[in-house]
């Protein structure tokens, strides 16, 4: 059994890249042979004629994993769009069974796999014939999920509605990680109370702004991760 996980984020930009970097850095420190994929990646890079997918590069470089960027990803896009939207300008089909495809034989090379979606939880990957959601993907797949959250204000309320949307398309969420967190700030510190009551799952992790080793506050690794 592989142990897999599926981050996904209250919204753009609130560090799933940059925690499923820690993440994988601490588990390759521990000598676990540990795996990324990120399934659809918009805004890549285009340098001489070639497609980065900056996601990929960062997270494979900071980890220190064996993996060659271009081959970690199923659909890379250049315009820095959702999915979705970049997928048609490109006169691209996002097609599922090509990513659980991929999904399948990235599993079985790795001890740890992590699987970052993109943007959050209703991220669309397709609506023109059929509504496809990054719901629906994580569903497909079979994973739990890892919900990261700015460590600040607002994050109860959009914690909350992710969370609440897993749970109601049956989707398992382990718990959260919070970024950007600051340690002596009240309203931090109680961010991670109320979540966890009206969440009913626990703050996994905390990471601060520009750390690079995330707190698991007592919680194994292992206990972000589901088995598939």
């Amino acid at each position: 059994m592989t142990k897999v996980i599926f981050i996904t984020g209250t919204n753009t930009d609130v560090g799933k890249t940059y925690v499923s970097a820690a993440l994988a850095g601490m588990l390759t420190a521990d000598g676990e042979r540990c795996g990324y994929y990120k399934p659809v990646l918009s805004g890549a890079v285009m340098s001489e004629g070639v497609l980065h997918p900056g996601d990929c590069e960062y997270v494979i470089k900071t980890a220190g994993l064996n993996q060659i960027s271009r081959e970690s990803a199923s659909y890379i896009f250049e315009e820095a769009v959702s999915p979705h939207l970049a997928a048609k300008h490109a006169g691209v089909v996002i097609d599922k069974y090509n990513i659980l495809a991929d999904f399948e034989m990235a599993k079985e090379k790795y001890e740890y796999l992590i699987v970052e979606g993109a943007g959050g939880i209703t991220c669309p990957l397709s609506l023109e014939n059929d509504r496809y959601l990054m719901s629906d993907l994580i569903k497909d797949m079979g994973l739990d999920c890892l919900i990261i959250a700015d460590g600040g204000l607002g994050t109860i309320n959009s914690v909350l509605l992710t969370y609440t949307w897993a749970k109601n398309k049956d989707i398992n969420v382990k718990g959260i990680i919070l970024n950007k967190f600051k340690y002596g700030n009240a309203m931090y510190e109680d961010n991670i109370k109320a979540i966890e009551c009206l969440c009913s799952v626990p703050v996994l992790g905390l990471l601060e702004n520009n750390g690079t080793e995330i707190d698991t506050r007592g919680y194994n690794l292992s206990d972000m991760f589901g088995e598939v």
